[in-house]
Parts: C-alpha cells; structure tokens; sequence
C-alpha cells in the first residue's frame, strides 16, 4: 500500500491536491493512504521552501505546485 502525505496549511491548492491523489488512487485502482501534514515543523523533515508537497513512501516528489494526474499516475505506479 502507498503512503502518500500533501504538505500544506489547507490552503486551496493543498485540497485540489488532495482531491487530485484521491481522484487517481481511484480511477487507477491503487491502494493508498493519504496523509495531510500541517505542521510546519513536520514538513521542514522534506526541506520544501513552497506549498502544496506531496511526498509518496517517504521521498518528495513535488513542491510549490499541483501537478497534473499523468504526472502523480506516474510517480504512484513506481
């Protein structure tokens, strides 16, 4: 099972985020947690400078943007 965490405050762009993992855990029938990490002080553990993060099994593959879903069904399906 993937791990997948969104860095973010809550912020508009951390929830289409959020939406966005879960919409392609979905449709590609993967399974995965999703995590939301808040805590600044948590998210400093990635060394991310901009918000929204998505880290999946522990290794940041985003920052400072939404990526689009081929790109995350790419990065799920390692």
């Amino acid at each position: 099972m993937l791990n997948v965490k969104v860095l973010g405050s809550g912020c508009a762009n951390c929830k289409r985020l959020e939406q966005r993992v879960q919409k392609v855990l979905a449709d590609h029938g993967l399974e995965g947690e999703v995590e939301k990490v808040t805590d600044y002080g948590a998210m400093m553990r990635w060394n991310i400078l901009k918000t929204p993060g998505l880290v999946v099994d522990d290794v940041l593959v985003a920052s400072g943007r939404i990526p689009n879903e081929d790109e995350i069904v790419g990065w799920l399906t390692k």
